[in-house]
């Protein structure tokens, strides 16, 4: 058996297509890494001189360990006292920020049809992954998981008026592993803007938000392959864009031969099946960082559909046959680096 994390860099699903570290070498780039988030942050900034691309590194550093502080799944946090008080059927209020992000996250559960639901902390924890290295062992009891089914936790079940959360379910105990970071980034962002930085990266295990460019270049990016070293294409980012990958290989284990990654069907309690990774572009990180998961469980079938739904006109899914499943947006914009076989590109028109 086999569990693997998001904190080395190797792991990222998407880097840069020469590497960051190619990017600290060339003329008028500044780059820098720290630990956040259960990651390893890469930042990278343009055309300003040392000293203040280091107040702007510093600045998303303290944005991006705030915000592992109050949204930590499992570890003490804001999250984690808000979790406690939906459980005992209590109500909590909520900062401003606070509620703007909860409401976000609340709005694209519902576009999702709930595919995205961070209310399924609980069955996160049953399947292990509430651990930065998870304990060697089986996957959980399919009576285990149908018990939690059975209490339905969802988004849905969330009230949020004047600030104050509610819920009736004491089975909803929220997990925004999939969201957090992409509400960090985005504040990362406005941190870097405020500090009138115009062209930069914030790259955080391999999920990122691009601004401006590298000087008269784009920033260009690579999408790892879900299943060889290296890159399965590469894309030229464009002003302010956020672009996500999810994949089979981020967090999982093996046991008996079979993989068992953290990407949750709430339908089913199990892992998303036939899919190996989805990338998702749009300006704003943290709707990218959803909505990269919905498609990720509609799988092949509900991959077109459910990006109309959610408003993503730039996506790319790879299922696990191989097969790539292309936006008509994503197909202008990318460039295979590893041809695939023709007959495997399939376009399919928007819904």
């Amino acid at each position: 058996m086999r569990f693997r994390s998001r904190l080395p860099l190797y792991l990222s699903l998407v880097t840069l297509l020469l590497g960051l570290s190619a990017c600290s070498r060339a003329p008028g780039v500044f780059q820098q890494q720290f630990l956040a988030l259960g990651t390893l942050v890469d930042v990278s900034i343009y055309g300003v001189d040392r000293d203040k691309a280091q107040a702007a590194v510093d600045a998303v550093a303290r944005t991006m360990q705030s915000a592992e502080q109050e949204w930590h799944a499992w570890k003490p946090s804001r999250l984690t006292q808000i979790n406690q008080a939906l459980q005992a059927g209590k109500a909590i209020t909520l900062t401003p920020e606070e509620a703007s992000v909860m409401q976000q996250a609340m709005a694209v559960s519902r576009r999702s049809d709930y595919l995205f639901d961070p209310a399924i902390g609980k069955l996160v924890a049953l399947w292990g992954f509430h651990t930065d290295v998870r304990p060697d062992g089986p996957p959980p009891a399919m009576q285990s998981i149908q018990a939690l089914l059975q209490q339905h936790p969802s988004m849905a079940d969330l009230n949020l008026q004047n600030n104050v959360l509610r819920s009736g379910n004491p089975a909803v105990q929220l997990d925004f592993g999939g969201f957090a970071k992409g509400v960090a980034i985005d504040q990362a962002i406005a941190a870097l803007r405020q500090l009138g930085i115009q062209n930069a990266i914030v790259n955080a295990g391999g999920d990122m938000r691009i601004i401006g460019s590298k000087g008269e270049q784009p920033w260009h990016i690579g999408i790892r392959h879900p299943r060889a070293p290296g890159v399965i294409a590469s894309i030229n980012m464009r002003g302010d864009e956020s672009i996500y990958t999810s994949g089979d290989y981020e967090r999982f284990f093996d046991y008996q031969g079979k993989r068992y990654h953290h990407i949750l069907d709430p339908r089913t309690g199990m892992p998303a099946p036939d899919v190996t990774s989805v990338t998702v572009i749009h300006s704003n990180a943290a709707i990218a960082e959803a909505a990269d998961k919905a498609l990720f469980i509609a799988g092949p079938a509900g991959f077109v559909g459910m990006a109309a739904q959610l408003g993503i006109t730039e996506a790319m899914l790879i299922d696990s046959k191989g097969a790539v499943y292309l936006t008509p947006a994503m197909a202008k914009r990318i460039h295979f680096e590893v041809t695939p076989d023709p007959e495997t590109i399939v376009v399919q028109p928007q819904k």
